[in-house]
């Protein structure tokens, strides 16, 4: 048995077993015909899919959210995940009434059920967040817990959320982390226990609420050495050293960061904290009618944005990097979904892929960057969790994670759990 503080699949007897599996397999889909625009997320479930294929498997997950235009039943996923794993996935357009509890008694060896979109049943969405025992109350909890002899939850994307079907099933039945889940949190833990120094962190994109956590976490907890600041979030601590970035820049982050000005004092302080820690760029690059123009810091403000960082810090950055021993990217230094814009991004992540350092990169914008790029097989670890990987850095709780402990310690010999009927 694994000596980790939560059961692995390795830990359970799942041959010829009902288990039940939760995953997240939200995806991007056709407005018009509903089909998948991206099957990177079922791709990521295959490994622990495949374990599974001498057991009577249920597979819980959901899709976007109610009032999102991609909010769907999950008939279309069903297809995805047969056509991957090579064998058919039944669709079963119920979750915990009596259609769903015949179908899942009914499964046989090897056999793979998929029910309906979690979220379109109001206890998933509902419910104020809560430990795992406030969950195992709600109905679909009590419907469907007797009809399985384990819970495994490979839904990592989702483990900073506590709801029914993420953590109340750990409350009442021997639980396990799938192998995505349990890849994520073994990954992630080397980034705060890594001990080699130097260690950097790279925080980017617009989310700067979210890295400012990060990056107090990893300073005040002496996770990391130096924190390279690019993006929005480079943009606001820029602000927070008293630099006039320009009206359009300044627009775009209040529009997008929640409590603009609480979170611009929180950068301030961290400045002032750890002046020596955080580095900042020296020089951007603008967009003047979606043309690439430099511009130092110290010639700012702009009446155009800013859209990426300029050579000089790139140079900077891609050079520490260079010599760092590990390496955490969340979030693209500039917009780089536009040719001219790309430079910032590209560096920072061919300068990860090209060091000898442990690195990781968590984000979904990142990710997209690293994929397009083709450097993913040079990166150590891609997080599949752009909220969850940053709730996980930035010391966050981890709802989902913290039930499969408690789910250990309830159940501390899984194999003597009875088979369900």
């Amino acid at each position: 048995m694994t000596s980790k503080p939560y059961y692995t699949m390795e830990d359970v007897d799942i041959e010829g077993k009902r288990v039940l599996v939760r995953l997240d397999v939200n995806s991007p889909l056709d407005p018009e015909t509903g089909k998948f625009l991206d099957d990177s997320r079922v791709r990521l479930h295959l490994d622990t899919l495949r374990r599974l294929r001498g057991s009577r498997v249920t597979l819980l997950a959901h899709q976007s959210r109610p009032g999102k235009s991609d909010f769907t039943t999950l008939e279309e996923h069903a297809k995805v995940i047969s056509d991957l794993l090579g064998r058919d996935v039944k669709y079963v357009d119920d979750l915990f009434g009596s259609h769903a509890k015949d179908e899942i008694r009914n499964l046989e060896s090897g056999e793979f059920i998929l029910l309906e979109n979690t979220r379109l049943y109001g206890e998933e969405v509902g419910m104020k967040e809560g430990p795992c025992d406030i969950y195992k109350k709600t109905h679909i909890i009590k419907k469907l817990h007797p009809l399985f002899d384990y819970f495994i939850n490979d839904a990592f994307a989702t483990a900073h959320r506590a709801q029914p079907t993420v953590t109340g099933f750990c409350a009442v039945m021997p639980s396990a982390a799938g192998v995505l889940m349990d890849l994520e949190v073994s990954a992630l833990s080397k980034v705060l226990e890594f001990k080699d120094k130097p260690r950097l962190a790279v925080l980017g994109g617009i989310k700067a609420d979210d890295s400012l956590a990060i990056c107090k976490n990893m300073l005040e907890n002496n996770l990391a050495d130096k924190v390279l600041t690019v993006g929005g979030v480079g943009q606001m601590f820029m602000m927070a050293r008293g630099v006039n970035i320009g009206k359009p820049s300044t627009e775009v982050l209040m529009k997008e960061v929640e409590n603009y000005v609480e979170h611009l004092g929180r950068a301030a302080s961290l400045l002032s904290k750890y002046p020596d820690r955080i580095l900042i760029p020296v020089d951007v690059a603008i967009n003047d009618n979606n043309k690439r123009v430099p511009m130092k810091v110290t010639d700012l403000p702009s009446d155009k944005p800013i859209y990426d960082i300029g050579l000089e810090t790139i140079a900077h950055f891609t050079k520490e990097i260079s010599s760092a021993r590990s390496v955490v990217l969340n979030g693209p230094a500039g917009v780089f979904e536009l040719e001219e814009f790309t430079d910032g991004t590209e560096a920072i992540l061919r300068a990860m892929a090209e060091s000898e350092a442990f690195t990781v990169v968590g984000g979904g914008h990142t990710n997209a960057a690293a994929y397009n790029m083709g450097l993913t097989d040079r990166l150590d670890h891609v997080s599949s969790g752009g909220g969850a990987c940053l709730s996980f850095l930035s010391g966050k709780p981890m709802p989902a994670l913290q039930a499969l402990i408690e789910s250990k310690k309830r159940f501390p010999d899984p194999f003597s759990h009875p088979a369900s009927s």
